[in-house]
């Protein structure tokens, strides 16, 4: 029988460490972001899990947590989407919005193969880079 990698929090004493450490990489990951994302798209699709599980757990925190954090985790979300675009077609998505959403600013090594504008890293994109997603040496 395969094990589980990431097991559920149920758990009321599992729920708010859980809660702080995955805000806490979230809000690291939206730095990065904005900085300029070093790695490729499938590592941002594993970075991104951190939010996933943020959502999964937010609604089991007490109330009294979520009112206090909301603002900081919508001042987070805000943040990302201003240093992202989203996927073509997908603009108006709700849920895990933000696992269609692509950094703006794409640091690669210099002289790296492109494909369809996109530095290696991201060739799978199943959309040519648009103009707004800059990559830079």
């Amino acid at each position: 029988m395969p094990t589980r990698l990431v097991q559920p929090v149920t758990a009321p004493d599992a729920v708010l460490p859980r809660a702080h450490a995955c805000l806490t990489r979230w809000r690291e990951l939206v730095c990065e972001v904005e900085e300029g994302y070093g790695w490729s798209g499938p590592e941002l699709a594993n970075d991104l899990f951190c939010r996933t599980q943020l959502a999964a757990v937010w609604r089991l925190l007490p109330e009294k947590v979520r009112t206090a954090r909301q603002a900081e985790l919508e001042a987070l979300d805000e943040r990302f989407r201003a240093a992202t675009i989203p996927f073509p077609g997908h603009e108006q998505l709700t849920g895990q919005w933000w696992t269609w959403r692509v950094p703006r600013v794409l640091e690669v090594e210099p002289g790296l193969p492109r494909h369809r504008g996109w530095p290696m890293g991201w060739e799978m994109m199943p959309f040519p880079k648009p103009d707004q997603v800059d990559v830079v040496e």
